[in-house]
């Protein structure tokens, strides 16, 4: 489906009517609105976004006044400093203004990413939704015939890809770069030294392997804080059935040795296995759960947008996020296997709307091959479409692109 022709403009709409307000409310809670109407449009919903988001209105808070720019020197200062959203979403802003975005990206991307389990992984999560729309305009422009104009004004995306002058500044959705980049850093906390135990040889045995912590009462920053081990990662496989070395975590990511094929295949298969173990555990705590597959699949997500130097370490904090929130969310034990509902059960399971059942739907069809049970995802969830529709990212983003370049705009 072609989202640009159907939604485009939607979408520019929707994001210009959302950076008013904050990246999150009541203090931690994410604004999911950003990442909830992207993943509406991308699946054919553009008529019903402007009336999601009236109904969202209650829900969103007005940006935080700024206190001081954030610079090239102090940077390091103002890194995890919520008190300090607003600069950092400027900083990003001005920083967008003059450099392209994919340049700007590459140079912040290890910066953010020892962080990743921040926010509940919502900071990298929205920067997976900005980058895909970034890259299917890529596409887009890359796709029409020479001298034939993009669409042009604030609707069309970037008119030039690749490492040209990208978008204009004005671009709503180079703009929700800005602000997704933004609340990653204001948001930005490191696990602390965990003890690594050793490397399964799958990824569905690894995340099985994860020590769940025995307190899982509070919110996910206290849980994060008593896990004390996570299991090494896979090791990865080369062509020649070689192995290379595990590694726990993204700390030393600008001096990782890329190994760019292997890392994508790799982080495919950790989707995967995370979506299929979130199947099967996902009764303890389905919304926040969820993340150990959102967060590696917008890792995934962003991957055609960086250096290959970057894919390796990419994959070591998804595993790192995958690992976190599955030891912090998983139950004690696999839910009972239930029957496989009949056809025609899924629709009327998310009876609450069209929108809604059309998304999940959508998402859960193209999963089902990696064992996804239809009907589990609407059964987790409770009965308003507008508190379900918070996590419309998370459904629309459990299938991962193809495993191989170029960028990739997934079918609907």
């Amino acid at each position: 489906m072609d989202t640009h022709a159907t939604g485009g403009g939607t979408l520019d709409e929707a994001l210009e009517r959302l950076h008013h307000s904050g990246p999150e409310r009541d203090g931690w809670l994410s604004n999911h609105a950003p990442m909830a109407v992207e993943a509406l449009v991308r699946h054919g919903h553009a008529p019903h976004v402007h009336r999601w988001l009236d109904g969202y209105r209650d829900k969103l808070e007005e940006m935080p006044a700024p206190s001081s720019p954030v610079t090239d020197d102090d940077w390091r200062e103002a890194l995890g400093d919520p008190r300090r959203l607003a600069d950092w979403i400027g900083h990003f802003t001005r920083a967008l203004d003059t450099r392209p975005w994919r340049e700007v990206l590459a140079e912040w991307w290890p910066r953010l990413l020892p962080g990743i389990s921040a926010a509940a992984t919502h900071g990298v999560i929205r920067v997976g939704h900005a980058v895909r729309t970034l890259l299917d305009d890529e596409q887009r422009a890359a796709a029409e015939p020479v001298g034939r104009p993009s669409g042009g004004g604030r609707s069309a995306g970037p008119s030039s890809p690749g490492p040209g002058p990208g978008p204009a500044p004005a671009s709503p959705r180079v703009a929700e770069l800005a602000h997704a980049l933004g609340y990653w850093a204001a948001r930005h906390s490191v696990l602390p030294r965990l003890r690594t135990l050793p490397a399964e040889d799958s990824y569905d045995a690894g995340l099985a392997a994860v020590p769940r912590i025995g307190d899982q009462s509070g919110g996910i920053r206290e849980r994060l804080a008593r896990i004390t081990a996570l299991p090494a990662r896979t090791e990865l496989r080369t062509g020649t059935g070689t192995r290379t070395g595990t590694r726990t975590g993204p700390e030393d990511a600008e001096d990782a040795s890329p190994q760019p094929a292997e890392a994508q295949r790799a982080l495919t298969e950790l989707v995967r296995a995370a979506t299929r173990r979130y199947a099967t555990h996902a009764h303890g705590s389905p919304v926040m759960l969820v993340h150990s597959a959102t967060a590696p699949n917008a890792v995934l997500r962003t991957l055609p947008a960086l250096p290959e130097r970057l894919w390796l370490p990419s994959l070591d904090a998804a595993w790192s996020a995958a690992t976190a929130v599955t030891a912090a969310y998983t139950p004690a034990a696999a839910a009972p296997r239930r029957r496989r509902p009949p056809p025609g059960s899924l629709p009327r399971r998310s009876s609450s709307g069209p929108r809604h059942t059309a998304t999940n739907t959508s998402s859960s069809s193209r999963t089902r091959p990696w064992t996804w049970r239809p009907g589990i995802a609407p059964r987790m969830r409770p009965g308003t479409l507008r508190h379900r529709m918070r996590h419309t990212h998370a459904v629309a983003m459990t299938a991962p692109c193809p495993p191989s370049p170029p960028p990739c705009a997934p079918s609907n």
